[in-house]
């Protein structure tokens, strides 16, 4: 796989080592369970895949060579860079501004850009409007894409299955920048639906099999499906496609009971299945694949708490926190700032939406087991402040080192 040149503010010495060594012992990538360090007065269970992906890394890349080939010119990004509040922080303090939030809305109107001012589209890619937007302002938009490869390969599964006649129907987040990009580019090719979880999904169901009016359709599904959506005929062959950030179970459940549906309503046969539902496959990225895959091996380990790094908005991580808080207390950070003291932690409660402040969160009276792992927009550097942080409260952060060699 391809090697970036990141800015070493994000590299970790410590991290890499660890991960590294891993990668060597398990070159297949079939052991997907944590790495333990034991360091008698704490036990430290780390996710075998975790932090920065190769789009992450693309972006991160292409974003600050952007900035030091433009020493001159405004440098703006359409919005975040990725979902992680350092480093969107960091692009900002060297001079980088934003056009938009991560809704959509403008910070700054396009028709104030010129075509000397650079744009950087975000990992998430953009739509098709915007893009359009910029060309008229004389705005290159793919000499400083930033957009994951694997997010472009979505599109072009959405765009081969509508070729075919196929009805898109999106698993994902309708406010979040990639589902509104991919819905952007799906709706040129096909007629498109977004559906935000398997509650909706079974909503549709009801929808496919023609028991509601299609009026109450476009009052469920308000602003999420493309201009001249019939439910009544656009919803005769469909193929399922996904953020790509997404739950692996959640979409495949989503696909089977939608495809499921569609046998019973239609009375098929099982060679005609194909002729009402297309097979898309999973398109989730490998990164997100991997990171799950590894935190339900955390699910299979005992442990007291566990930790997780990743920006609040940042929907892979998020996923992350719902995995692992089924089965033990989940503290949701940004960055070892967030750990106060070694009774205090502040962390981010992804149901309510706000931050909490929680005391004595390590247990009393024994050895903790503390899971760690972070998204895939977290940098190394933070988890390696998260890691020592935590060993500084028990005096065993200078065994570290020894661990890794020992590994």
């Amino acid at each position: 796989m391809k090697s970036f040149d990141i800015p070493e503010i994000y590299k970790s010495n410590l991290i890499a080592r660890i991960k590294e060594k891993r990668r060597l012992k398990d070159k297949l990538k079939k052991d997907f369970s944590p790495t333990l360090f034991d360091f008698g007065k704490i036990k430290i269970l780390i996710a075998r895949h975790f932090g920065f992906c190769y789009g992450v890394e693309n972006a991160v890349e292409i974003a600050y060579k952007t900035l030091e080939e433009n020493p001159n010119k405004q440098v703006y990004l359409l919005s975040e860079m990725i979902h992680n509040q350092e480093v969107n922080q960091d692009l900002q303090s060297r001079g980088v501004k934003f056009l938009m939030d991560t809704k959509g809305n403008k910070i700054k109107e396009f028709e104030k850009l010129n075509s000397e001012d650079v744009v950087i589209v975000p990992a998430f890619g953009t739509t098709l409007e915007i893009q359009n937007e910029l060309t008229k302002k004389g705005i290159d938009v793919y000499k400083y894409d930033t957009t994951c490869p694997f997010v472009e390969k979505v599109w072009n599964r959405a765009a081969q299955i509508g070729e075919r006649g196929y009805t898109i129907i999106i698993h994902g987040k309708p406010i979040h920048e990639e589902t509104r990009a991919t819905f952007s580019h799906s709706k040129e090719k096909s007629p498109t639906l977004i559906i935000n979880d398997m509650e909706e999904a079974i909503m549709l169901a009801s929808y496919i099999r023609k028991e509601k009016p299609k009026e109450l359709f476009f009052k469920t599904f308000e602003g999420r499906f493309s201009l001249g959506f019939d439910p009544e005929q656009d919803l005769e062959r469909i193929g399922v496609v996904n953020q790509t950030t997404m739950l692996a179970t959640e979409t495949q459940a989503i696909a089977d009971y939608l495809k499921q549906e569609i046998i019973a309503f239609k009375n098929l046969a099982f060679s005609d299945v194909p002729n009402y539902f297309a097979n898309t496959r999973d398109t989730l990225c490998y990164a997100t694949n991997d990171n799950q895959d590894a935190t339900y091996e955390l699910l299979n380990q005992k442990a007291d708490l566990a930790i997780v790094i990743g920006g609040y908005n940042s929907s892979n991580t998020t996923h992350l926190v719902e995995l692992l808080e089924k089965k033990m207390p989940t503290f949701f950070i940004q960055s070892q700032k967030q750990i106060i003291s070694n009774q205090l932690i502040s962390h981010f409660d992804i149901h309510q939406e706000i931050e909490l402040v929680t005391e004595d969160y390590f247990p009393a009276e024994k050895i903790p087991i503390v899971v760690l792992t972070c998204g895939a927009s977290c940098p190394d550097s933070i988890v390696e402040a998260v890691l020592l942080k935590i060993l500084s409260f028990f005096g065993v952060e200078e065994q570290l080192e020894n661990q890794i060699r020992n590994l």
